[in-house]
């Protein structure tokens, strides 16, 4: 009896536990460390972090974009510059950006219940700085639906590059218009959140217009119409659309400089030991050619005789390390460096090249590309007297086109995907290649595009399928839409 006892006290017990365990289930369960919820500041201040800290690594950019625009060589583990990709890193771009997406939607959604709307417009710029770098690394990618789960949206469909840019340069727009009172002056300053400019509104449209200058130059050979509306409606009114038109209202991202919160590039070779990049030999036999005084603050001259040497864009070997130039210091040996997301010569760039259109810009074409070369090299700490020399040099204005581009093309060292971009559009710098070492056949520039990540064909096919069969031999296929070059494959 006693053991009889012992056992109906103990589902007593268990009874009376199990009750009370269910009543207060969620109680219990919440761990009250763990926050549930955050301000709209917090949010995006891990938005620019974790995008920054993601996309401007070795593994999204070093490795592949700025090997694919002629930047930079890798020297040993030399695959993906030689277009032998990992499928995994294909596919963390691919998370990071829809990740930092979504969560600026939060942000978005918030500082409207929040009435800041400062932080809305600041989120929808980054936001549209996301979704270019998406639709420019694939092409046709999910947009319209592809941040809307709220609705219940799960497999989002595919919208094409063509609906894409004039979708992005819209929101743009409506941000820019949002960062602006009825009256004209500038919505509030934020109070924090803000890891580029420090909740300067003003710096942030600025960033706004010229990021639509970049869009709209990018298809202004597909759609010149809505390009030269754009540029002219930006450049006609300065005070309600004003530009980064100097150094100091530079897109960079600073970083602390104290672990975690190193610069990707320093962190790579600091932290990990890793000697893996190089300058390529495009790059470096550019401004060998030029005389460019950008030449020893780019790179480090080469150990065994101090010559700048480049090296073989997914060559079939590694080379005598001593020998080749490595990444200079301005670049990636500050562990508070920068990252850039848009730069002051950039915006001239631009307008140069729309004044060479004929269209108003308020600059002749070579004024704005004289202020975009010396913004450049300011920069970077060249003097005043090296910069006469070199815009009266070899640098001096010629009219063309493929002087434009090469410029431009010089300045955007350490912005991969830009580089790549522009290369893509314009074929400049025309000694770009195809890596030697490349298994693919029957190719005669570099990739075009990236592959898709193999899980939108296994998770979303029938929204997928058709964007996914216009890739060929993984990194090229169908060309990006404002890819206007002819006989490219």
């Amino acid at each position: 009896m006693k053991k009889y006892r012992n056992i109906s006290l103990s589902m007593v017990l268990l009874a009376f536990l199990f009750s009370g365990c269910t009543s207060s289930f969620d109680e219990v369960n919440t761990d009250p460390d763990n926050a549930t919820d955050a301000p709209a500041a917090n949010i995006l201040t891990y938005c620019l972090q974790y995008a920054t800290t993601s996309l401007f690594d070795p593994w999204c950019d070093m490795n592949e974009p700025s090997t694919y625009a002629g930047q930079l060589a890798k020297i040993q583990y030399i695959d993906e510059a030689k277009y032998v990709y990992r499928p995994t890193v294909v596919e963390n771009k691919w998370f990071y950006l829809y990740r930092t997406m979504n969560n600026l939607r939060t942000v978005e959604t918030k500082s409207v219940t929040e009435n800041a709307p400062g932080m809305y417009g600041i989120a929808k710029v980054f936001e549209m700085q996301m979704m270019q770098i998406t639709t420019d690394t694939w092409r046709d990618v999910p947009y319209t639906d592809a941040l809307n789960i709220e609705n219940g949206v799960l497999l989002s469909k595919y919208d094409t590059q063509e609906n894409i840019y004039p979708g992005m340069l819209s929101e743009l727009k409506s941000a820019a218009d949002s960062l602006i009172k009825a009256n004209g002056s500038k919505v509030s300053s934020l109070s924090s959140g803000d890891a580029i400019y420090k909740g300067d509104v003003t710096k942030w449209l600025k960033y706004c217009n010229s990021l639509r200058l970049r869009l709209a130059m990018r298809i202004s050979g597909v759609d010149a119409a809505l390009a030269k509306s754009t540029v002219e409606e930006i450049l006609a009114n300065p005070t309600k659309y004003p530009v980064i038109d100097a150094n100091a209202d530079n897109a960079f991202y600073n970083w602390p400089g104290s672990k975690p919160y190193l610069e990707p590039w320093y962190a790579d070779e600091h932290t990990s030991g890793r000697d893996d990049h190089g300058l390529s030999d495009v790059l470096v036999n550019t401004l060998k050619s030029l005389s460019d005084p950008r030449l020893s603050i780019y790179a480090f001259p080469a150990a065994s005789d101090g010559a700048y040497r480049g090296f073989t864009i997914g060559a079939k070997a590694q080379p005598d390390l001593t020998t080749i130039s490595r990444i200079g210091a301005r670049f990636r040996e500050n562990a508070s460096g920068f990252t850039p997301y848009f730069r002051a010569c950039e915006t001239f760039f631009d307008i140069a090249e729309a004044s060479k259109l004929g269209w108003n810009t308020g600059y002749s074409a070579q004024a704005a590309y004289e202020k975009a070369v010396t913004l450049s090299l300011q920069e970077n700490g060249v003097g005043s007297a090296d910069i006469t020399s070199y815009l009266g040099g070899s640098a001096k204005y010629d009219g063309s086109n493929n002087q434009l581009y090469l410029q431009e093309w010089i300045s955007l060292f350490k912005q991969g995907m830009e580089a790549w971009s522009l290369y893509r559009r314009t074929g400049v710098p025309a000694t770009n290649y195809v890596a030697p070492a490349s298994s693919y056949t029957g190719h005669n520039v570099s990739p075009l595009r990236y592959p898709y990540p193999a899980t939108e064909s296994s998770l979303n096919g029938a929204n997928s399928a058709a964007s996914v069969s216009q890739v060929k031999d993984d990194f090229w296929g169908k060309q990006m839409w404002w890819d206007t070059r002819t006989g490219v494959q």
